[in-house]
């Protein structure tokens, strides 16, 4: 028989991803659904970290992204179609809808700030509404999430303070919180994202399958939660009384 400790210790799980990064929000709705499933959910911390696929890329953004993919890659548009034909099946799966061939190619590092506002505002859990309304309204409505008024808009709509908002995007407040999440997932090995850390113990990369993050969650929470081995047992009070 064992017993279980009383001491209530959270799982913090970490995700490293961009907001213009297909298969990072194909991994959320999974670790998402693993969640959903996972009798300790409440217990669970999800803290979202900056990466950027791509830091060069411009602020103004003039160019589809499947351009710059062909581009990239050596592809014809065809070629270039049908790997996003490929990714939106995977992401329909998870109940996802995206457009990807009217996504623009541009840098995410005011996304990001933001992203990081909404933490210092409201912990994760704004965080997290503003971190899913981005990628929604980059992959679902191909909208220019580099564009101020657009992140102002998403921000706003998601909970976070206006004005804050604005002072944000007006200077370079929280970029060197960006680039210190870049270089923790760097010194941890993350190649890509979407890239996950849970009690900075254990690291999965890319989306998953929800059974994997499952497993994960489940030997997390039983390594946080040890169980202490009976060895013998006798004469006892319980709830219900005492055995006379």
């Amino acid at each position: 028989m064992q017993v279980s400790g009383g001491v209530r210790t959270p799982v913090k799980i970490e995700i490293w991803s961009d907001v213009v990064c297909p298969w990072c929000y194909i991994g959320k709705r999974r670790i998402e659904n693993a969640l959903a499933q996972f009798e300790h959910a409440d217990d669970v911390e999800v803290h979202w970290r900056s990466y950027q696929l791509d830091p060069g890329a411009p602020v103004e953004a003039t160019e589809k992204s499947s351009a710059m993919l062909a581009r990239k890659y050596g592809q014809s548009p065809a070629g270039v179609q049908q790997m996003q034909d490929r990714v939106e099946a995977v992401a329909a799966e998870e109940g996802l809808v995206y457009r990807l061939s009217e996504t623009l190619h541009l840098n995410t590092v005011d996304a990001h700030r933001v992203i990081h506002l909404a933490h210092e505002q409201g912990g994760n859990e704004l965080q997290g509404r503003v971190k899913e309304a981005l990628l929604h309204a980059y992959f679902t409505e191909a909208r220019n999430v580099a564009d101020h008024a657009v992140l102002r808009e998403v921000a706003v709509g998601a909970g976070v303070d206006a004005a804050r908002v604005d002072e944000v995007l007006a200077g370079t407040e929280y970029t060197s919180d960006v680039h210190a999440d870049i270089e923790q997932a760097q010194a941890y090995g993350a190649t890509g994202v979407p890239f996950f850390v849970v009690d900075e113990k254990y690291g999965v990369s890319g989306a998953q399958p929800t059974e994997v993050f499952t497993q994960v969650l489940d030997r997390a929470w039983s390594e946080s939660h040890p169980r202490i081995e009976v060895l013998a047992t006798g004469d006892e009070c319980g709830p219900d009384g005492c055995a006379i």
